[in-house]
């Protein structure tokens, strides 16, 4: 089935579906453009400074979709996905033809392809879109996004990206976003061991941490997770710009995908097992740089936090 598919005009109804830690910021910058919106989130209360701005609020994705043109979702795990899309509540069964939809949830490349050939069979456009930048980039509008679809739907809601972030490249058809993203966290992961390494030893060593920070953030250890993270780490504030229990999924995912394609990734691997120590010990809610936890855990540190 073919429609023509929503061309974005002042007037273009905006669904949004998932008002968490980044979702409630991507959500506020549309609506601070003046775009009518409809919202959805399993829990009320973290969608009321939205409602307060001027959001509807829908009882269900369903409800969402019969409301609006495009419908935007940023949910925790892949089983969220589908029962947000293919649901006998779901977004597909609201959507009208020509409607487009995005998620920008990380989540497997497959299903991300199962929802497209869903929405294609209704006339609607699919775009998987998947972003990087944490809590911070998100309430910046500095996202890096990572975008799978075709180039009719993807054309259609880049000026929406741009609202959202800095960075925003069309990796391919529906799931190559996912792929990106899943390049993405895999880097992320090698990453945010050495980070918090480094620390664990400038510490032992007797450095004063921020000197010491001062100086390899200028060098080639220069990264986004030590400028935006190891800061946090220093000042014991592990509050999530990105939960734990989240980024053992997509290291999951890419697991499963790297065996998929019978390739070996034993840095991720290693990672993913450190991450699942810290989720162990009662941290999976707070964010990625509580990996220093369990380090310190397993160098038998004492833990302030």
């Amino acid at each position: 089935m073919t429609a023509q598919l929503h061309q974005l005009t002042p007037q273009t109804r905006i669904g949004w579906i998932g008002t968490g830690v980044m979702g409630v910021s991507m959500c506020g910058h549309i609506m601070n453009k003046g775009y009518p919106c409809t919202i959805y989130t399993r829990t009320k209360s973290k969608a009321q400074s939205l409602i307060d701005q001027g959001a509807q609020f829908a009882d269900s994705p369903k409800a969402v979709a019969e409301q609006s043109d495009i419908i935007f979702s940023i949910v925790g795990f892949p089983q969220d996905v589908e029962e947000v899309y293919l649901s006998e509540k779901g977004v597909l069964a609201g959507a009208k033809a020509g409607s487009i939809i995005v998620d920008m949830t990380t989540t497997a490349p497959s299903l991300a392809e199962k929802i497209d050939q869903a929405a294609a069979a209704k006339g609607i456009g699919a775009v998987d879109a998947p972003v990087s930048g944490g809590d911070v980039g998100a309430r910046n509008a500095a996202l890096s996004i990572m975008v799978g679809g075709s180039k009719e739907a993807v054309e259609a809601v880049m000026p929406l990206f741009e609202i959202m972030g800095k960075s925003i490249v069309h990796q391919g058809a529906a799931g190559a976003g996912q792929h990106a993203k899943m390049c993405n966290q895999i880097t992320i992961s090698g990453t945010m061991i050495g980070v918090c390494e480094c620390l664990l030893y400038g510490h032992q060593a007797g450095l004063d941490l921020e000197t010491m920070l001062k100086s390899i953030s200028g060098g080639a250890a220069a990264c986004w997770s030590l400028d935006n993270l190891a800061p946090r780490v220093l000042k014991r504030n592990f509050d999530p710009g990105f939960y734990v229990e989240h980024f053992i999924k997509d290291m999951s995912i890419a697991l499963d995908e790297a065996k998929r394609m019978g390739i070996v990734l034993p840095g991720l691997a290693l990672v993913h097992q450190l991450y699942l120590a810290v989720q162990a010990q009662g941290h999976g809610r707070k964010g990625t740089h509580a990996l220093m936890l369990a380090l310190e855990h397993i160098s038998g540190l004492k833990q302030q936090s």
